[in-house]
């Protein structure tokens, strides 16, 4: 029976994830139909001083990919199992461009075998990528929140609580603790004899760092929009909101691997009315493609640096 139910409830997911992918393809293909002359008229007036502002954006989103691989490793810190932080950035760089495989399990594949290698247990790697997810989304609702125009203080107050209290470690530990397990496909006996770790103090820390990374790949993405036109200072709140909201959805909803369709689309959405469908379309298809030829650097410099010490070693 429950193997019954395990097996539809995995079919419903799938089906899911297909629908989804489905959905927001069909709306950024309907979106590009009717903007498509616009979409190339503006990237056609991109001038060097554009491709000097998409050469920046490209910078910043690499420095933030770094910057999430050295926050990864505090988590570890977090765990009781502190690691190097360059560790932590090379793993994390040379993985993390596996999330746009089929199954988006891959880069957290990587990150558990690199892990095991030196000795952390399966289960308290587990943990650290799930936490990572955690902060990164209580991050990216916390900017969102802070940004969002034209919500009021009370508003904001009570789900600002609820997000800093979600991090929390009385909610934290069992929840990340069930999470870790479920994905082993083990059953919980007791803390201790599975590896799993608990987090002893607020993670102010890794929290403060993935405020970090969230802001670094928003301010990326402003820059991106720069080299298309130029916006006022006034208009910064709207579209780091309208970022964040479209990022979290992206890493959370279930759709196509690395957030794919639904952070275009959920962008589009937010910023229909303040700006052209056009300028939206094109800020979105550069930024993705910004996004991802950041990851591809960032692994390929990461290998490269890993690299060099074996080779050192087997000429020596």
């Amino acid at each position: 029976m429950h193997a019954a139910i395990k097996q539809i409830c995995s079919r419903l997911k799938l089906y899911l994830r297909w629908a989804i992918l489905g959905g927001t393809l069909f709306f950024l293909a309907k979106a590009l139909k009717e903007n498509w002359q616009e979409v190339v008229a503006i990237a056609i007036r991109i001038d060097s001083w554009g491709l000097t502002y998409l050469v920046i954006s490209l910078v910043v989103t690499l420095s933030a990919h770094i910057w999430s691989g050295w926050t990864w490793s505090l988590i570890f810190g977090e765990l009781d199992k502190p690691v190097p932080g360059s560790w932590g950035i090379r793993v994390y760089l040379i993985t993390n461009i596996a999330k746009y495989l089929p199954g988006n399990i891959w880069h957290f594949y990587g990150r558990v075998r690199e892990a095991q290698a030196i000795g952390i247990p399966f289960l308290i790697t587990s943990q650290s990528v799930l936490m990572e997810s955690l902060l990164m989304s209580a991050a990216a609702l916390l900017i969102a929140l802070l940004t969002t125009p034209q919500a009021n203080l009370g508003i904001r107050a009570p789900i600002l609580a609820l997000i800093l209290i979600g991090v929390h470690p009385r909610v934290l530990n069992p929840l990340t603790q069930y999470l870790a397990i479920l994905k082993g496909k083990v059953q919980k006996k007791s803390t201790a004899d599975k590896g799993i770790a608990e987090v002893k103090r607020y993670p102010l820390l890794p929290l403060l760092g993935e405020l970090g990374f969230v802001g670094l790949r928003g301010a990326g993405f402003l820059i991106a929009i720069l080299a298309l036109r130029p916006f006022a200072p006034t208009e910064i709140p709207l579209l780091l909101s309208a970022f964040s909201i479209s990022w979290v959805l992206g890493l959370v909803i279930p759709g196509a691997p690395g957030g794919f369709g639904v952070f275009e689309a959920t962008a589009i959405t937010l910023l229909d009315g303040y700006f052209s469908d056009g300028i939206v379309l094109s800020a979105v298809a550069l930024y993705r493609l910004i996004s991802t030829l950041a990851e591809v650097i960032g692994a390929g410099l990461a290998w490269s640096i890993g690299i060099i010490p074996a080779l050192k070693n087997r000429d020596s």
